[in-house]
Protein backbone atom coordinates (compact mmCIF):
# COMPACT_ATOMS: atom_id res chain seq x y z
CA UNK A 1 0.00 0.00 0.00
CA UNK A 2 1.06 3.40 -0.85
CA UNK A 3 2.27 6.18 2.04
CA UNK A 4 2.71 9.90 1.81
CA UNK A 5 6.49 8.98 2.81
CA UNK A 6 7.20 12.63 2.02
CA UNK A 7 4.77 14.40 4.58
CA UNK A 8 5.43 12.10 7.26
CA UNK A 9 8.87 12.52 7.22
CA UNK A 10 8.58 16.17 7.39
CA UNK A 11 5.81 16.26 9.79
CA UNK A 12 8.31 13.69 12.30
CA UNK A 13 11.34 15.86 11.85
CA UNK A 14 8.95 19.37 12.87
CA UNK A 15 7.75 18.07 15.79
CA UNK A 16 10.92 16.67 16.81
CA UNK A 17 11.87 20.65 16.56
CA UNK A 18 9.01 21.46 18.20
CA UNK A 19 9.28 18.92 21.07
CA UNK A 20 12.84 20.23 22.02
CA UNK A 21 11.65 24.12 21.41
CA UNK A 22 8.91 22.59 24.16
CA UNK A 23 11.72 21.33 25.98
CA UNK A 24 13.57 24.30 26.28
CA UNK A 25 10.83 26.43 27.25
CA UNK A 26 9.58 23.56 30.06
CA UNK A 27 12.68 23.91 31.31
CA UNK A 28 12.90 27.75 31.25
CA UNK A 29 9.47 27.42 33.07
CA UNK A 30 10.81 25.07 35.70
CA UNK A 31 13.86 26.95 36.51
CA UNK A 32 11.00 29.92 36.76
CA UNK A 33 8.88 27.60 39.53
CA UNK A 34 12.01 27.23 41.47
CA UNK A 35 13.72 30.56 41.67
CA UNK A 36 10.60 32.98 42.28
CA UNK A 37 7.63 30.30 42.62
CA UNK A 38 5.66 31.24 39.64
CA UNK A 39 4.97 27.84 38.16
CA UNK A 40 2.16 27.14 35.11
CA UNK A 41 1.10 24.07 33.11
CA UNK A 42 1.49 25.96 29.80
CA UNK A 43 5.67 25.47 30.26
CA UNK A 44 4.51 22.21 28.89
CA UNK A 45 2.25 22.60 25.96
CA UNK A 46 4.91 23.02 23.33
CA UNK A 47 7.13 19.89 24.55
CA UNK A 48 2.86 18.47 24.10
CA UNK A 49 2.69 19.86 20.81
CA UNK A 50 6.08 18.29 19.46
CA UNK A 51 5.13 14.47 20.61
CA UNK A 52 1.70 14.94 19.08
CA UNK A 53 3.09 16.30 15.57
CA UNK A 54 5.29 13.02 16.13
CA UNK A 55 2.63 11.03 16.59
CA UNK A 56 0.67 12.58 13.48
CA UNK A 57 3.87 11.62 11.54
CA UNK A 58 3.28 8.08 12.93
CA UNK A 59 0.06 7.89 11.95
CA UNK A 60 0.61 8.91 8.66
CA UNK A 61 2.66 5.80 8.09
CA UNK A 62 -0.27 3.84 9.28
CA UNK A 63 -3.30 5.21 8.49
CA UNK A 64 -2.37 6.55 5.01
CA UNK A 65 -6.12 6.49 4.42
CA UNK A 66 -6.78 9.38 6.60
CA UNK A 67 -4.06 11.39 5.65
CA UNK A 68 -6.10 14.79 5.26
CA UNK A 69 -7.77 14.73 8.51
CA UNK A 70 -3.98 14.47 10.19
CA UNK A 71 -2.55 16.94 7.77
CA UNK A 72 -5.24 19.41 8.98
CA UNK A 73 -4.90 18.29 12.72
CA UNK A 74 -0.95 19.19 11.63
CA UNK A 75 -1.30 22.46 10.42
CA UNK A 76 -3.32 23.66 13.64
CA UNK A 77 -0.39 21.47 15.91
CA UNK A 78 2.26 23.90 14.43
CA UNK A 79 0.52 26.94 14.70
CA UNK A 80 -0.38 26.08 18.52
CA UNK A 81 3.52 25.50 18.35
CA UNK A 82 4.43 29.32 17.67
CA UNK A 83 3.37 30.71 20.86
CA UNK A 84 4.18 27.27 23.00
CA UNK A 85 7.49 26.03 21.61
CA UNK A 86 9.12 29.31 19.97
CA UNK A 87 7.60 27.46 16.83
CA UNK A 88 10.71 24.80 17.23
CA UNK A 89 12.45 27.34 16.42
CA UNK A 90 10.83 28.25 13.16
CA UNK A 91 12.08 25.16 11.81
CA UNK A 92 9.87 23.16 13.43
CA UNK A 93 7.26 25.35 12.34
CA UNK A 94 7.99 25.52 8.63
CA UNK A 95 8.70 21.60 8.19
CA UNK A 96 5.32 20.40 10.28
CA UNK A 97 3.82 23.14 8.13
CA UNK A 98 4.58 21.58 5.11
CA UNK A 99 3.99 17.64 5.68
CA UNK A 100 0.68 19.08 6.83
CA UNK A 101 0.24 20.58 3.56
CA UNK A 102 1.56 17.63 1.91
CA UNK A 103 -0.39 15.31 3.19
CA UNK A 104 -3.51 16.68 2.13
CA UNK A 105 -2.70 16.79 -1.06
CA UNK A 106 -1.35 13.63 -1.55
CA UNK A 107 -2.97 11.18 -3.34
CA UNK A 108 -1.64 7.58 -3.74
CA UNK A 109 -0.68 6.33 -7.37
CA UNK A 110 -2.97 4.80 -9.40
CA UNK A 111 -2.56 1.45 -10.25
CA UNK A 112 -1.94 -0.24 -13.99
CA UNK A 113 -2.80 -3.13 -15.37
CA UNK A 114 -0.34 -4.96 -17.17
CA UNK A 115 -2.77 -6.40 -19.88
CA UNK A 116 -3.87 -4.32 -22.89
CA UNK A 117 -7.68 -2.95 -22.62
CA UNK A 118 -9.89 -4.67 -25.18
CA UNK A 119 -11.15 -2.05 -27.57
CA UNK A 120 -14.82 -1.55 -27.17
CA UNK A 121 -17.55 -2.13 -29.44
CA UNK A 122 -17.91 -0.67 -33.05
CA UNK A 123 -19.83 2.44 -33.46
CA UNK A 124 -23.68 1.22 -35.05
CA UNK A 125 -23.72 3.34 -37.90
CA UNK A 126 -19.80 1.74 -39.20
Amino acid sequence: MARPLAAAALTILGGAFIALGGLVLATLGTILALTIGFHSGWFYVGLVAGLLTIAMGGLMLLLPMAKTGLGIVTIVLAGVSVPFAFGGFVVGFLLALFGGALAIVWKPPVARSAEPVPPGPAPPWT
